[in-house]
């Protein structure tokens, strides 16, 4: 029996059938997770059936599963579990299964994928071990390993060249030594630098500040003085932010003329 969903169909045949829904501990799911599909996995006892209580149920895992190694945990683990019994009415549950559908290059509609309702869940049940000797021994070692530091310190037998952290690089210090060696830029005469100046302008007819501050060795501020009455500073492409001679300094033009003529 389907019934129609978006998306595709909801296969409820089997939507009566009333399912315990288990809790189990991690290391048996471990066990069960690695099982073959064929393999039985163990059996559940129900006994104490009188009417008005509650049964007793227990939980026995087969030698098959017990002797299998698990992802997590390969310690050896109880056998039997004591599953403690919760009815619940507030509320509706139920198992899903879904098959998902190979694609399909040749078909024209792609076939979706099949859900099915397996039954309701009628009972939730707790399953608790009992308390053995091959219980104690895992609770133990479980406690042991809960108490191993993440962190270790480890005896190295020989020199491991690893990065460590520094104060400072090595060219900011190049960098703080050159400038120290260098000194304070100094102040040179007015008419020493307008010389440097027009020297290097009949080389090049623009400049950038920085340029000139690295010819004339003067600092910034100072500089720009005595641009400011030598050069104009040009605020249009294609020479934008640079320097260049005032038309009555540039005594390059009056040679390029002289040549023409």
């Amino acid at each position: 029996m389907y019934a129609t969903m978006s998306g595709g169909s909801l296969d409820v045949s089997k939507a009566g059938n009333a399912l315990w829904l288990v809790k189990v501990p991690k290391y048996v799911a471990d066990k069960w997770d690695n099982a073959p599909g064929s393999l039985d996995v163990g059996k559940i006892k129900v006994t104490n059936t009188i009417p008005g209580k509650r049964p007793d149920i227990s939980l026995h895992l087969s030698e098959a599963v017990l002797c299998l190694d698990g992802e997590k945990n390969n310690e050896p683990i109880p056998k039997s579990f004591k599953l403690d019994v919760s009815h619940f009415t507030s509320q509706t549950m139920v198992a899903l299964s879904e098959h998902r559908m190979s694609y399909n290059p040749d078909a024209v509609v792609q076939e979706t994928d099949r859900l099915a309702i397996l039954g309701k869940i009628s009972q939730k049940l707790e399953c608790r071990p009992i308390g053995d000797q091959v219980y104690m021994d895992l609770k133990k070692q479980a406690i042991r390993k809960a108490h191993i530091p993440t962190r270790q310190v480890q005896k190295l037998d020989k020199v491991v060249q690893n990065f460590k952290p520094i104060s400072d690089h090595k060219h900011n210090i190049e960098y703080n030594e050159k400038k120290k060696s260098e000194g304070k830029k100094a102040r040179d005469d007015k008419d020493a630098v307008m010389a440097m100046l027009f020297k290097a302008f009949e080389k090049h007819q623009y400049y950038n500040i920085k340029d000139l501050v690295t010819l004339t060795k003067q600092p910034v501020v100072y500089l720009k003085e005595i641009l400011k009455e030598v050069c104009n500073y040009n605020l249009k492409h294609p020479h934008k932010n640079m320097w260049e001679l005032k038309p009555e300094y540039r005594h390059y033009k009056e040679q390029e003329d002289n040549e023409t003529n």
